[in-house]
């Protein structure tokens, strides 16, 4: 089970976008793609057979997870990832600074 999950809001910790917030679009691996975090621009050249035009196009790369941190909302603030068994069974995502749980 993964610690950080498409659609979790997350707070870059490290690197050039230091301290920005985003929400997370894609996870593949140990890798992130957050929303509007990481921008980088890539020179594409025209492809008139798939319709896509040249120039220069602006997308987010991927981050590393270690380099960011899941948004507590109560706080505002980066925290720790744990995971706790409930007595069903059932594993989930739990803050380290509160202990609340994150999937309900």
């Amino acid at each position: 089970m993964n610690r950080i999950k498409k659609g979790d809001q997350v707070i870059i910790i490290a690197g050039a976008d230091k301290g920005k917030k985003g929400e997370v679009v894609r996870v593949a691996g140990e890798k992130l793609v957050v929303q509007n975090i990481n921008i980088v621009k890539r020179h594409t050249k025209p492809n008139p057979q798939a319709g896509q035009p040249g120039g220069i196009i602006e997308r987010e790369a991927p981050i590393h997870s270690s380099n960011v941190m899941l948004l507590n909302p109560a706080t505002g603030k980066g925290d720790r990832v744990g995971f706790k068994v409930l007595g069903d069974g059932r594993k989930v995502r739990v803050f380290r600074s509160s202990g609340e749980a994150l999937d309900a």
